[in-house]
């Protein structure tokens, strides 16, 4: 009798270890190698940008789970390629599956405790919800959601995050550009900024346009679009995609740190959308593709151009506050220039835009101008100063320069890291929630509120025509 006690003490003792071991495996401590990453069908080279750096906390050993085909295998190449180069290789090691059961494959096997998604949207969703159902934590690519349906389904994926003590966090590399990092600081000192006003349809508080290409170079290279890109139903729309970034960086800089909720603080005033349209050869140049694929052929109109809906534009108020967004996709940038961003925020005392155009040289730059009848430029100088020397101690190096009735902020090459180095920021961010355990509390709801403009604007739109 004491035999069969002393085994029933050893089984109960290992199964309490084992427990306790499955557990810890959630309870990220910093420690080398702890994050272990999934890549789910990687169709987007934003999947290969997080992987642009190694970080400590990260386990080497990269599991990729994948349809067979062309997507994946470019991801693998960028990836690679990262490892070659001859200045900072990295040193990821890949182990891939390919097979039509990618998913639940990645599900049931859990090699890893973190899922990275950047690619065809049309299942993202989807993808998104399965994994935090399995106790995966998730960090998405833009956009997690494209329609209304798939917005329901994010929604869910919340909380079935929350249930399962995971944590789903989407890719904001804008909030880590430098322009757009001061012009929100600057928002905060009344001294210089004021407060925003309310603004109105014909001049909004915030404005936020944003110009991109389908042809473009990356890490050095033509950037080689996947053929479902200029598919709406699979990329998604223009208004529902790029916006996501615009949409977030209102609600980051207008309201810091203030949980939005989107069932009464979100009113949609006016939406519409237009086509990019898209020649047999500009199509085949960026895909490779000699013809149109079947599901494209929809889109394609009689002159046998693709019309593809890339471009939108919304107006809706925030807390009452007036803001428009807007984006435009062309098929390439005139020479010498590329994606540009407008943005100005209107104060009381003074407007911070950010404006990157040619006289620029198409790089972002920080500008600070008084409002008439409020104040001067002779009046912002002391304020401006002493803000930018509190900023110094964050942000060394840092100034400020009179320049045809205005303020030009000086800001060092040192912070201007690039697009692509913004993937390794974020990455580096959502390692330190994974630590703490959490995401601020404002995070989830504002990401919530994000994605219900974004779809209010799409229904809209699809309305008026």
């Amino acid at each position: 009798m004491q035999k069969v006690f002393a085994i029933l003490l050893v089984s109960l003792l290992l199964l309490s270890g084992c427990a306790e071991q499955k557990g810890d495996e959630m309870n990220f401590t910093g420690a080398p190698n702890e994050v272990k990453i999934m890549t789910l069908d990687p169709g987007h080279f934003h999947a290969a940008l997080v992987h642009k750096k190694m970080y400590e906390q990260v386990d080497p050993t990269i599991h990729i789970y994948a349809p067979d085909g062309q997507d994946v295998e470019d991801h693998i190449n960028r990836i690679e390629g990262f490892n070659n180069r001859a200045d900072n290789p990295t040193d990821w090691n890949l182990e891939v599956y390919r097979g039509p059961d990618f998913l639940e494959k990645m599900t049931s096997e859990k090699p890893g405790n973190v899922m990275v998604t950047a690619g065809n949207n049309r299942k993202k969703t989807e993808y998104i919800k399965t994994t935090v159902d399995a106790g995966i934590n998730v960090l998405s690519d833009k956009p997690m959601c494209i329609n209304k349906e798939g917005f329901e389904l994010l929604k869910q994926a919340f909380e079935s995050a929350e249930a399962n003590n995971v944590l789903l966090y989407d890719i904001m590399t804008e909030r880590y550009e430098i322009t757009t990092m001061m012009q929100r600081e600057l928002s905060m000192v009344p001294e210089v900024f004021g407060q925003l006003v309310k603004g109105s349809v014909e001049d909004p508080a915030v404005t936020k346009e944003s110009v991109h290409h389908f042809f473009k170079y990356v890490s050095g290279s033509p950037l080689k679009r996947p053929p479902w890109y200029f598919d709406v139903n699979q990329q998604g729309e223009g208004i529902v995609d790029v916006t996501t970034h615009l949409v977030d960086l209102i609600q980051w800089e207008c309201f810091p740190n203030q949980i939005i909720d989107y069932t009464s603080d979100i009113e949609m005033v006016s939406s519409k959308r237009w086509p990019t349209v898209i020649t047999p050869e500009q199509y085949a140049k960026v895909t490779g593709l000699e013809s149109w694929p079947e599901y494209l052929k929809k889109d394609v109109r009689e002159d046998g151009n693709l019309y593809a809906y890339s471009n939108g534009e919304m107006n809706y108020t925030l807390n009452g506050v007036h803001a428009k967004v807007s984006v435009i996709w062309n098929y390439q940038a005139p020479e010498g220039a590329g994606d540009t961003h407008f943005s100005i925020m209107r104060g009381s005392k003074a407007n911070l835009i950010i404006r990157q155009g040619r006289e620029q040289n198409y790089r972002p730059e920080l500008y600070v101008e008084p409002v008439e009848g409020a104040s001067t430029v002779a009046s912002l100088e002391g304020p401006l100063q002493k803000a930018i020397e509190a900023l110094q101690v964050t942000y060394p190096g840092i100034g400020v320069d009179k320049q045809n009735g205005r303020y030009h902020v000086i800001l060092p090459d040192k912070y201007r890291v690039g697009h692509e180095a913004h993937f390794g920021q974020v990455m580096d961010k959502y390692l330190g929630f994974l630590v703490t355990g959490e995401l601020p509390e404002w995070e989830v709801p504002n990401m919530i509120a994000k994605y219900y403009t974004n779809i209010q604007a799409l229904e809209m739109a699809a309305t008026v025509e």
